[in-house]
């Protein structure tokens, strides 16, 4: 599937977006439409969960931190970031990061065919500050330290087996990483106001222990041609791995990243952007960039990103107004869900069940705004196909 850059037909809530004149490439924009207006129609009131959904939707509570989950006697982790779904025969399996200092980790819960909750344990402990990652085709979770010099872990979702720490993806403050099974690499994301943007090759495809970091070369305007240059020193000491190849492009604040179909998306949220490579031609440009949109844009604060079947991408906000937003391939930009009387937390680790049917994610800090507030949700519904 090949995704018009949003900056060529900008389309917000279903009607073409904008600032009145002209703007990059000569597009010109019109004022926008109110959020909730997208492909699932307008969010309805606060359920009993307090979360504002389309019609046809519902929302129930999977964990809280420091409760019990479900009917298990596994208690739930602090701040729950980054997560991701695995078949696991006729159910599946959820797992979640720890974004606290020291002590994150990560955890999963495992659900029957018919969504029961079955079991939930710990994957990975005696981390840092986990924030987001990624899964890999061959099922495991690469869990990123949030930290200078922060190593990916490899977890096993299933947890019989122990994580190992993976030093050649390099040490930097890591954030998401996205496979790419064409390519065989990983791409990673990194949480700094000057971060890069990488990708892990791998000595041999599934064996992350050995392989070249290497960082993308570009210019300094918002779209062009890009290469790759391999970083001289991954354990980014003394000199960090950001600052060690002339002409790599900085990103302000590396977020979330998604692959699919050839192309690889990420979010960055000091400039509350989504960048969308071309794998194929090796060219990058904006996907979404709430600037054009005149303040009123309805996706603000751009931080995990995941993708649906159907080619929608599901953006979660930190911050903003609570709101997961998203972004279909024919560049309309929506709230799909918003989550009411949380403004002091964000939403993390958007991830579809394996049938597509449910999305998982989380408000690390819920009503609370504190890490021990944490709330997982799902949310089942009449999802695009």
């Amino acid at each position: 599937m090949e995704r018009r850059s949003l900056l060529r037909a900008a389309v917000i809530g279903g009607t073409s977006a904008a600032l009145g004149g002209t703007l990059w490439r000569g597009a010109a924009y019109a004022a926008p439409a109110q959020p909730g207006t997208g492909p699932y129609g307008a969010l309805g009131s606060p359920d009993a969960n307090g979360i504002r959904l389309p019609s046809g939707f519902t929302s129930r509570v999977i964990a809280r931190s420091g409760q019990r989950v479900g009917s298990t006697s596994y208690t739930w982790h602090n701040a729950p970031d980054g997560g991701a779904c695995y078949a696991d025969g006729t159910g599946w399996i959820y797992v979640s990061n720890s974004e606290i200092n020291p002590s994150g980790g990560a955890s999963a819960v495992k659900f029957s065919s018919t969504g029961a909750i079955t079991s939930a344990y710990r994957i990975l402990s005696g981390t840092r500050q986990n924030c987001a990652g990624g899964k890999t085709p061959w099922n495991t979770w690469l869990s990123c330290e949030e930290v200078s010099l922060g190593y990916v872990y490899e977890t096993d979702p299933w947890g019989t087996s122990a994580a190992v720490q993976r030093p050649a993806m390099g040490r930097f403050k890591h954030e998401a990483a996205a496979a790419d099974p064409v390519r065989k690499v990983i791409y990673l994301t990194e949480d700094e106001t000057n971060g890069r943007f990488y990708r892990f090759v791998p000595a041999a495809w599934g064996n992350l222990s050995s392989g070249t970091l290497q960082v993308m070369v570009a210019g300094s305007a918002t779209s062009g041609s890009f290469t790759w240059t391999d970083v001289p020193d991954p354990d980014g000491s003394p000199t960090a791995t950001r600052s060690q190849v002339s002409g790599s492009k900085s990103f302000s604040g590396g977020e979330g990243c998604h692959y699919a179909n050839d192309t690889v998306w990420f979010t960055t949220k000091g400039d509350n952007r989504v960048w969308q490579l071309n794998l194929l031609n090796n060219t990058y440009e904006l996907a979404y960039d709430d600037s054009l949109v005149n303040g009123t844009a309805p996706l603000t604060g751009v931080d995990n990103i995941t993708g649906a079947s159907s080619g929608d991408l599901f953006v979660a906000e930190d911050g903003g107004t609570m709101d997961i937003c998203v972004i279909t391939p024919d560049d309309v930009v929506a709230s799909f869900l918003r989550i009411d009387g949380q403004s002091g937390s964000e939403i993390t680790g958007p991830a579809f069940s394996p049938d597509g049917t449910r999305l998982y994610f989380s408000s690390q800090r819920g009503t609370t705004g504190s890490s021990s507030g944490g709330i997982t949700y799902e949310v089942t519904g009449p999802f695009r196909s």
